[in-house]
């Protein structure tokens, strides 16, 4: 995240930090065999996406925001794994490689723009002065809070939620973690378009983009429109061209398909995007003052702090894992390792000053010393015989 943005983009669409879950796709039969095993998978999975997606909804800097989205993102793959949806992971996996990717080199586009400013809080009514960029923006957004029927992110999350739902592996309670965390992803995604590019502008224009800036954001916006339509659920055609590709690896999770059971399901989806949408639109573009007065009230205020440091998971690996070993390299500095190999360069040292000391000058010295070499050979010589 502190990074160049398009390492950023790189890193958090495609390799390091979803590496994880690639790796239990990959080992599937093993977790299979450990049913405890994928519903701590799966538990992992459902806290992840709601403690990363709070703490991303409280942050100022919009790549922190990016960068916390994409742990909540991990935790939804997670939760797919854990109930034994292998194809649906991997699927949004693949879906959140383009938006995520999309909304990274968008957000450098608008920090270029704003003299390298990341706090939103100071941006503002960027929408007219780079249309592309906001239009990219907003289908980053857009799919990324899963926005129904026309975008990539609803198809892999809708089919994500399903699992959870009607999985044997699975059950409400994951179901119903993975709505509240659709809840709050739409809140934070258009809390950004919001305050970036809505409302007055806030300071001037740095830097237009270029079509070398451009052109990408156009390719990954349509993809992160396009790109869900090769997996649709049976509501919408029943069209698994992608999990089909896969089947051969990851075998298909058998789930009923009740009717009535997935158009509710559904409604809950669409609900939860609309009631996320209107809450940030209320609290962060027509009426602001709300989350200032709601700030000033010492719990609320508390709570935004706790949220804001990531849970304190940062002060606890501080605490657990950083402090303690600086302790043990300090105490571990002068170990009998490293003493040793002291010991020999102090001796090099020493005998290097002792040689450097008979290269006075003299000749009468270093016809001496030919002599005493010689003669120290010679009685070597005898010796041995």
């Amino acid at each position: 995240m502190a990074g160049p943005t398009p390492v950023s983009a790189l890193i958090h669409a495609a390799t390091m930090v979803t590496a994880g879950v690639y790796l239990i796709a990959r080992t599937h039969v093993l977790f299979t065999l450990a049913p405890p095993v994928l519903f701590a998978v799966a538990v992992i999975g459902a806290a992840t996406l709601l403690l990363a997606g709070f703490s991303a909804l409280v942050q100022r800097d919009i790549k922190r925001v990016l960068a916390y989205s994409t742990i909540s993102q991990i935790g939804y793959m997670f939760l797919a794994l854990g109930v034994g949806a292998w194809s649906a992971a991997l699927f949004h996996f693949m879906t959140h490689a383009f938006f995520k990717a999309l909304l990274f080199l968008a957000a450098g586009v608008v920090i270029l723009a704003q003299h390298h400013e990341h706090d939103m809080f100071k941006m503002g009514g960027l929408r007219r002065a780079l249309p592309v960029t906001f239009w990219t923006f907003l289908i980053g957004a857009s799919s990324l809070s899963a926005l129904p029927f026309i975008t990539a992110g609803f198809y892999s999350k809708d089919l994500i939620l399903a699992h959870a739902w009607a999985s044997p592996f699975g059950g409400p309670w994951f179901w119903a973690a993975g709505i509240l965390g659709a809840l709050v992803t739409t809140v934070y995604s258009f809390r950004m378009v919001f305050l970036v590019f809505f409302g007055g502008q806030k300071m001037q224009v740095a830097a237009l983009p270029g079509r070398q800036m451009q052109l990408p954001l156009i390719v990954l916006a349509f993809f992160s429109l396009f790109a869900g339509f090769v997996e649709l659920p049976p509501l919408f055609g029943d069209f698994r061209l992608f999990s089909q590709f896969l089947q051969t690896v990851l075998p298909p999770l058998a789930v009923p398909h009740e009717r009535s059971t997935e158009f509710a399901l559904l409604f809950a989806t669409v609900a939860v995007q609309v009631f996320g949408i209107a809450a940030a639109y209320l609290f962060f573009l027509r009426s602001p003052g709300l989350t200032d007065r709601m700030h000033s009230r010492a719990p609320a205020s508390a709570l935004h702090a706790f949220w804001f440091s990531g849970w304190g998971f940062d002060r606890l690996y501080e605490t657990l894992l950083v402090r303690p070993y600086l302790f043990a390299a300090r105490i571990s500095k002068n170990d009998v390792v490293d003493s040793w190999y002291s010991g020999i360069a102090g001796l090099n040292r020493f005998v290097h000053v002792m040689l450097s000391l008979t290269q006075t000058g003299n000749i009468r010295w270093y016809a001496a010393g030919l002599v005493l070499g010689a003669l120290v050979f010679v009685g070597i010589t005898l010796l041995l015989e």
